[in-house]
């Protein structure tokens, strides 16, 4: 490689407002046009095989193309966090937590250089590493241009299941009170390995894409 060495990318410091939003109040961001890996899948992610599957899949895509954008560009980037699009036919099965109503996108976050050449030649390349049977959610990664716009989030700390209450205000209270309703998928960014993090300890950004009402 030749010229001056490009600086890591890191998209929770270009996209500040969207990764470290405030925990007491909501408030209305821009999200500009993202791209991400995603999987989709249906289905309670605690109980689903599908959605264990999408989330390795997703990060061993996501590495193998960090790789290869260094290797071969000279470009290095940060591996963004896991984020998720859920939705349903009804949208009170979330405040209700029906888990097994729900669908999904999972997904993850990547630079505006990748593209979707990259992103197949780092999936073949997964597939060629693994023992036994490939991850079968390797069949539908896939590169997802996502175009968000007005959105309201907030900051949540605690368990997933702690979210009721903050997504029931925003649902029953704020949008109706500042005259907005929805316009795509709930979305949200898992900040925490939830691994590694105790339940209380946990960080979410909840976002909700909005229009006028």
């Amino acid at each position: 490689m030749t010229g001056e060495p490009h600086e890591k990318y890191d998209v929770k410091r270009a996209h500040r407002e969207l990764y470290a939003p405030s925990a007491k109040e909501f408030a209305i961001v821009e999200v500009p046009p993202l791209r991400y890996l995603a999987v989709d899948g249906r289905g309670d992610p605690n109980r689903a095989p599908a959605y264990v599957q999408a989330v390795e899949a997703l990060f061993g895509v996501a590495y193998t193309v960090k790789f290869a954008s260094k290797r071969e560009l000279g470009r290095d980037f940060a591996v963004a966090p896991l984020e998720g699009l859920w939705w349903a036919d009804d949208p009170t099965v979330f405040v209700a937590r029906d888990k097994a109503a729900w669908s999904w996108t999972m997904l993850i976050n990547q630079p505006d250089w990748i593209d979707e050449s990259a992103v197949a030649a780092a999936v073949e390349a997964v597939r060629a590493k693994a023992k036994g049977s490939p991850n079968p959610a390797l069949d539908r990664v896939r590169l997802e241009h996502l175009d968000e716009g007005e959105s309201a989030q907030i900051l949540h700390v605690g368990s997933y299941d702690d979210e009721t209450p903050t997504l029931a205000r925003l649902h029953d209270e704020w949008m109706p009170q500042h005259g907005l309703t929805f316009n795509g998928p709930h979305h949200e960014v898992y900040l925490s390995d939830a691994r590694r993090t105790a339940p209380e300890k946990l960080r979410t950004v909840l976002r909700q894409p909005v229009r006028p009402a």
